[in-house]
């Protein structure tokens, strides 16, 4: 196998920017598409995550408000290494307006 070719360096270093989700969290069809994506990859971490950044986009204080906790314990439950429980995680989706509906694999 060949091996690859490396890029030259031109000597600056490369800027980068931080991407946040929840700057384009903007519409409930967003949202949907995004909280889709991380039903259908199934791992609860990144489904915490992504209901994270749904939720900072959304206004966190506002949200936990809505679900019945608080900011801190909504921060905490939808961090990436969080564990919702499911009182929260229901409570969260009903907020959002979101609606999980189970079909057959």
């Amino acid at each position: 196998m060949p091996k690859p070719k490396s890029l030259p360096r031109s000597g600056k270093a490369l800027k980068t920017t931080v991407w946040d989700a929840a700057e384009y969290l903007d519409s409930p069809e967003a949202i949907a598409s995004y909280l889709e994506a991380a039903f259908e990859d199934g791992e609860p971490a990144l489904i915490a995550a992504a209901l994270g950044d749904v939720a900072r986009a959304q206004g966190m204080t506002q949200l936990a408000d809505q679900a019945g906790v608080t900011r801190e314990a909504l921060y905490k439950a939808l961090s990436p290494s969080g564990d919702p429980r499911l009182s929260t995680f229901l409570g969260v989706m009903r907020a959002l307006g979101i609606k999980i509906r189970p079909s057959a694999a």
